[in-house]
C-alpha cells in the first residue's frame, strides 16, 4: 500500500469526483456510507464502475477509511464496506472549496 499523499505538497491534486465523495459523506447523517449509497445520493454523477475504485485510490490518498459491515444470515457475496471521510479528507474538502471561491472571483 502506498503512503498518503502530504496535502501540503504541490502535488496533491483532489479530483471532482473525490470532492463529490467526500461531499457526500461529510454531509451523509451517519457519516457513513457503502458505495452504492454513493452513487444513488450523487444523483448519477457517479457510477457503479468506478466508485470502488475511486474510494480505494481515496484510501492509498488518507482521504477515506472503511470498515468492513457484518453480514446478515441471508446475505450471500463479498462483504460490503462503509466508507467514512478521514479528518484528512475533510480538511481537503474544506481546501478544495476555499480554493474554487478563490478562482472563481470570490
Amino acid at each position: 500500500m502506498r503512503k498518503p499523499r502530504n496535502i501540503g505538497t504541490a502535488g496533491f491534486r483532489l479530483s471532482g469526483i473525490e470532492e463529490l465523495i467526500l461531499d457526500l459523506l461529510t454531509k451523509a447523517r451517519t457519516r457513513e456510507m457503502y458505495g452504492l449509497e454513493l452513487v444513488e445520493a450523487s444523483g448519477a454523477a457517479l457510477k457503479r464502475g468506478t466508485i470502488y475504485v475511486t474510494l480505494q485510490r481515496m484510501d492509498e490518498k488518507g482521504l477515506v477509511e472503511s470498515r468492513e459491515l457484518a453480514k446478515s444470515t441471508e446475505y450471500v457475496g463479498i462483504p460490503r464496506r462503509a466508507y467514512r471521510a478521514t479528518t484528512r479528507g475533510e480538511r481537503a474538502l474544506k481546501a478544495a472549496t476555499v480554493i474554487r471561491r478563490i478562482m472563481a472571483g470570490g
